[in-house]
């Protein structure tokens, strides 16, 4: 454990992105697309017209959970803390949404995928997201919604 992050995991967050990494490298090397999620799900749901099929789109969608309550189930359960009021994360969700439309991708898209092929776009892109979410982690904080 890390002292300046009490509840860090690192064991799993290495385990995780390896796994995500993995699947990723599944994704283009089997099929040819890139694994970005807000994709995947605008295609899922009919929002999107991206190349994937819809069927790929929506079982890669709804893996995403259940794979999570897979790894809960053998490694335990993760702690989760939210804000007292809704309004933060509709604020943030709303806020993410938008970035990732004017973005054209979000965090795993050009973070895992991007990034992976020395996208322009994508490293300048998950320059600004980790900017941003620094920024809001220390607004939060000095508003003591932290």
């Amino acid at each position: 454990m890390i002292a300046a992050f009490p509840h860090a995991m690192p064991v799993e967050g290495l385990l995780g992105g390896l796994l995500i990494g993995l699947s990723a490298a599944i994704l283009l090397l089997g099929n040819g697309r890139i694994a970005g999620v807000s994709g995947l799900a605008a295609r899922a749901t009919g929002l999107g017209t991206g190349s994937a099929p819809r069927g790929m789109a929506a079982a890669f969608i709804i893996g995403l959970p259940l794979g999570a309550a897979v790894m809960a189930l053998l490694l335990g359960g993760v702690e989760i803390r939210y804000p007292a009021s809704i309004w933060p994360i509709a604020l943030g969700g709303l806020l993410v949404g938008y970035g990732t439309r004017l973005g054209s991708g979000c965090t795993s898209g050009h973070g895992v995928c991007g990034m992976s092929r020395l996208s322009l776009r994508s490293i300048t892109a998950t320059l600004l997201f980790m900017a941003s979410g620094i920024a809001t982690v220390a607004l939060m904080r000095a508003g003591g919604l932290l």
